[in-house]
């Protein structure tokens, strides 16, 4: 779910996948793996990436509808 979420943000914000490794200071082909759901990033690099596409870490790692649920049991 991470790797679909990432490009398909990316995608939504304008930017490319070089753009994005040159923010995280890392090269296209390792970036290019997490987009594939070859690699995973640090704890670091994922709150990097979430900063970049202003989104939420729980977003990017799919934990969003656990989220309400969980809300809505309150």
């Amino acid at each position: 779910m991470f790797s679909e979420r990432l490009k398909s943000v990316r995608k939504q914000r304008g930017f490319t996948a070089q753009e994005m490794a040159d923010h995280l200071l890392i090269g296209l082909r390792g970036y290019r793996h997490y987009e594939s759901g070859a690699r995973e990033p640090s704890f670091e690099l994922l709150i990097r990436i979430a900063d970049k596409l202003d989104i939420s870490t729980d977003y990017l790692l799919g934990r969003d509808d656990f989220l309400a649920r969980s809300a809505g049991e309150r």
